[in-house]
């Protein structure tokens, strides 16, 4: 694990936190939304980094924004990244504490 890289704040924007999320987190699993742009392994580097945990797979969701009304005038949420990150067995992130 190397030091702690001001582009791993980047890499690594927000926790989600759902109730899809919180069963998962029962696997070793985290979900965290990232830049479109992240790749699998800045990902994994950026988890490890911050977090002191070893990270054995990351799997990436391109969400596609949904379309919403709002008095008549049609708008659009943005697109958005999350990634799904698995830990090795025993460790853990407290994702409610931040960073």
């Amino acid at each position: 694990m190397a030091e702690v890289n001001l582009r791993d704040y980047d890499t690594i924007l927000a926790p989600v936190i759902t109730e899809k999320a919180t069963l998962v987190a029962e696997d070793n699993k985290i979900i965290f939304e990232v830049p479109l742009a992240a790749t699998k392994l800045e990902i994994k580097q950026a988890v490890e980094n911050l977090f002191k945990v070893d990270v054995t797979k990351v799997n990436t969701i391109r969400v596609k924004g949904k379309t919403k009304r709002f008095r008549g005038i049609v708008g659009r949420r943005p697109d958005w990244k999350k990634a799904i990150v698995t830990l090795q067995d025993g460790q853990s992130v407290d994702v409610t504490t931040g960073l």
